[in-house]
């Protein structure tokens, strides 16, 4: 691989997540496995639209095809039948991992206004973390003249940590902003 992101993961961070959690092999330390990008228009008016102009935005960002997710169920409320297209999903593996990953850190997250860290809440447990992006207009690749319909998406961040402490020391090596706000204090009765 020639992204530079990855050169500084396999020169900076390996060895500073090494020594941290001391690691004997070199395999122990955790990696990234995939991204996967998803998103749904399934609630909007004109859903062909609205998932056609999805799946060119997510392509745009993504650099690769999305795939389109399809309903389970069939659930009247929301008029929705199974089967039914609904969303769309890029999982990224390898190269555009990096470049993807590079972009989100370096160029998209800053761009979002009072920004103060993405939240450390976002792991399940396994070492996996999930963002959510409320609009793709953060990302460089997008044109705002071209907006048609604010699009958001979840991104889901796969390692090969094992729990939610080597992956948030992962991403944070890796310069994800983690915000470490204080919790309020709760108010107390006299």
């Amino acid at each position: 691989m020639k992204n530079e992101f990855y050169r500084e993961y396999k020169e900076r961070v390996m060895p500073a997540l090494r020594e941290e959690h001391g690691y004997k092999n070199e395999h122990q330390i955790p990696k990234l496995e995939k991204v996967v990008i998803n998103t749904s228009v399934g609630s909007q008016s004109d859903v062909k639209q609205a998932l056609e102009e999805a799946k060119a935005e997510l392509a745009l960002i993504t650099g690769q095809k999305p795939a389109e997710t399809r309903a389970k169920k069939s659930i009247s409320n929301f008029k929705l039948r199974k089967e039914q297209a609904i969303g769309a999903k890029v999982t990224l593996r390898g190269e555009r991992m990096y470049e993807f990953m590079e972009r989100l850190i370096k160029a998209a997250l800053p761009r979002i206004r009072d920004f103060r860290g993405v939240s450390p809440k976002g792991f399940d447990g396994r070492g996996n973390y999930t963002l959510g992006v409320s609009d793709q207009s953060i990302f460089p690749e997008v044109e705002l003249d071209k907006i048609k319909r604010n699009i958001g998406f979840d991104v889901t961040i796969v390692t090969t940590a094992r729990t939610n402490e080597e992956a948030k020391s992962l991403l944070s090596e890796m310069g994800m902003p983690f915000s470490d706000r204080p919790k309020k204090p709760v108010a107390q009765a006299a």
